[in-house]
C-alpha cells in the first residue's frame, strides 16, 4: 500500500466512526446496523467527504514520479523547434558556361541519346551538380552494370541491392555505339560495386573498354572502378583492357572511412588497389578524389595527401560533400573556395597534379585534366630527349 493509500485508509476510517457514534446515539440502532445502512445509503455521501477531508488536509506523500513530471510545459511546447538545416552559401550555385544555344543542343543530343539506349550516367544516379555543364560541353560519365549497387556508402545517392539484376551482355556493345555518336574523345566509365558477382564484374568493365577502343582507337578511357575487394588479379583484368586513367576514390580521410563508407571498403585496401595498378602498369594515369565537409581535419587532409603521393597516385580532386537526401550524411561545413584553392596548392607541393573547388567532382573535365598531365608528360620526355641528344621529332603529339 502506497502512502497517500493509508492517508485515504485512516481519514475513512475516522469519518466512518464518528458518523456510527453519531447515529447510534441518534437512533438506538445496534452498530450492525448502522453500518449496513452506512454501506447501503450513504457510499457517495462518505465518498464526497473523503475528498473534502483529504483535500484539506495536508499536501500527500509523494510516491514517486507521475505522468505530469514526463510532460513538457506549455513554454517548453511552444519554443521546441526543429533544427534548422544549413543553408548553401552564395559560392555552391551552379553556373553554366556553355549555356549556348550550341551548347544546348549538344546537351539534348546526349540526353536523348542516354535514353533511346537505357544507359545510366552517374550524372543522374548520383545527382552530380555539374551534370548541365558536362552534357552541355557533349561528355558524360557512363556507370556500367546497371544502376543498383550493392554497397551501401551514406554519402551515395545510388540505390543499393544485394542482389542487383544480372549485367547486360549487350552493354559495352550500347556503350560504345552511343558514346561513338556523341563525338567525344573522351569518356570516363564508372561502375556500381558488385559483390554479388564472381569476378566483381571486372570482365564486364575490361569489355566495355574494348569494344570502345575498337571503334575509336584514339579515344581515351577512364576506368573509375571499384575496390573489387582488394582483388588484385581483378584490378589487373581492368588494367589489361586498353584503359588510360585508373581512377579510384578513397573518398574521405582514414579516421572516417567506417562512417562514409561502407564496412567492405576500406582506406588501406583502397590504397593497395591505386599502388598495384601503377606497378602493373607504370604508364598508366593514376587518379583518386576526396570529398570535404564531412568532419575532417586539415592535418588528416594533409597526410591523405601524402599516403595518395606515396602510392603513386598523379591525379587528386577536392569537391565539397552536398547531401544528396534527408537519408543520407549531413555536412558538417561548407568549406570556402579560398580553402579549396589552399588545396591545391598543398597538393601541387607534393608533386600531384589537383583540381580543387566546391562544385568539383572526380570526372569533372577529366579530358581537359588528363591532357595536361599528358602534355606535362610529353615535356619531360622531351627535354630528357635532348638532353641526351635524341631526335624528338617523332614523338607523338596530343
Amino acid at each position: 500500500m502506497t502512502a497517500s493509500q493509508e492517508v485515504a485508509a485512516i481519514l475513512n476510517q475516522n469519518i466512518a466512526a464518528v458518523w456510527i457514534r453519531d447515529i447510534r446515539k441518534q437512533s438506538g440502532e445496534t452498530g450492525e446496523s448502522v453500518r449496513a445502512m452506512l454501506c447501503r445509503n450513504v457510499f457517495h455521501a462518505r465518498a464526497a467527504a473523503l475528498r473534502q477531508r483529504v483535500c484539506a488536509a495536508a499536501t500527500l506523500p509523494q510516491d514517486g514520479l507521475t505522468l505530469a513530471d514526463f510532460m513538457p510545459s506549455a513554454q517548453a511546447v511552444s519554443s521546441a523547434k526543429r533544427p534548422q538545416a544549413m543553408r548553401k552559401p552564395k559560392w555552391l550555385k551552379m553556373v553554366n558556361p556553355n549555356l549556348t544555344p550550341e551548347g544546348t543542343e549538344r546537351y539534348k543530343e546526349v540526353r536523348a541519346t542516354i535514353k533511346e539506349t537505357g544507359l545510366a550516367t552517374v550524372c543522374q544516379e548520383a545527382r552530380c551538380p555539374n551534370a548541365g555543364e558536362c552534357w552541355s560541353g557533349g561528355t558524360a560519365t557512363v556507370m556500367i552494370m546497371g544502376d543498383t549497387c550493392t554497397r551501401g556508402c551514406r554519402f551515395c545517392s545510388v540505390a543499393t541491392s544485394r542482389s542487383p539484376p544480372p549485367p547486360d551482355a549487350e552493354e559495352p556493345r550500347k556503350v560504345a555505339e552511343a558514346v561513338t555518336r556523341w563525338g567525344v574523345d573522351y569518356i570516363v566509365l564508372t561502375m556500381v560495386d558488385r559483390d554479388d558477382l564472381a569476378d566483381q564484374g571486372a570482365a564486364h568493365v575490361a569489355a566495355t573498354v574494348r569494344q570502345l577502343k575498337q571503334r575509336q582507337p584514339d579515344l581515351k578511357v577512364e576506368t573509375l572502378i571499384g575496390d573489387f575487394q582488394g582483388k588484385l588479379d581483378l584490378v589487373e583484368e581492368v588494367l589489361n583492357s586498353g584503359m588510360d586513367v585508373f581512377a579510384h576514390n578513397v573518398e574521405t580521410v582514414e579516421r572516417l572511412q567506417s562512417t562514409v563508407r561502407d564496412r567492405r571498403a576500406g582506406y588501406a585496401q583502397s590504397l593497395t588497389v591505386l599502388r598495384h595498378a601503377k606497378q602493373a602498369r607504370p604508364d598508366v594515369v593514376t587518379k583518386s578524389s576526396i570529398m570535404l565537409g564531412l568532419g575532417e581535419t586539415d592535418e588528416e587532409i594533409q597526410q591523405t595527401l601524402c599516403d595518395l603521393r606515396d602510392v603513386g597516385v598523379e591525379m587528386v580532386t577536392f569537391g565539397q560533400y552536398l547531401q544528396p537526401t534527408k537519408r543520407h550524411m549531413k555536412v558538417t561545413r561548407y568549406v570556402t573556395p579560398e580553402e579549396f584553392d589552399q588545396w591545391r596548392v598543398a597538393g601541387e607541393a607534393l608533386g600531384l597534379h589537383v583540381a580543387s573547388g566546391p562544385m568539383v567532382r572526380s570526372s569533372y573535365r577529366a579530358g581537359d585534366f588528363y591532357k595536361s598531365i599528358y602534355k606535362d608528360r610529353m615535356t619531360k620526355v622531351t627535354k630528357g630527349a635532348i638532353a641526351q641528344g635524341i631526335d624528338v621529332a617523332s614523338q607523338p603529339a596530343l
